[in-house]
This record gives C-alpha cells, sequence and structure tokens, in this order.
C-alpha cells in the first residue's frame, strides 16, 4: 500500500529531469558493481573477518 502511495505522489508531482538522471546512474552503478563481482569474483580484501563476541579476555 505504501508504494502505492508514493507512486500516486510521483504522479501528482514528478521528479525533475536530474533526480531521475541520477537515480539511473545509482541503478546503473549497482548493476555494474554486480556484474563485476559475479563474473570476477569478490576481492578477499575486501571480507570482513568475523569478531568473536565477549570483549578482550
Amino acid at each position: 500500500m505504501h508504494w502505492f502511495l508514493r507512486m500516486a505522489r510521483w504522479a501528482r508531482n514528478p521528479p525533475s529531469a536530474r533526480q531521475v538522471k541520477l537515480v539511473l546512474a545509482v541503478i546503473a552503478a549497482c548493476i555494474a558493481l554486480w556484474a563485476v563481482e559475479r563474473y570476477v569474483g569478490w576481492p578477499e580484501a575486501l571480507t570482513a573477518e568475523r569478531l568473536r563476541w565477549g570483549g578482550p579476555r
């Protein structure tokens, strides 16, 4: 329901062309990053190490 209300508001007051270009650029960047990760792989240096809970001993 929330998304329908948002779509109705955008239909009455559409975003500027600049905002649309920004959203499309962000979506394109996300797709590009996904494609690189999918076909090249995730770099080991960017993988977070698991932390032990319980604090220092």
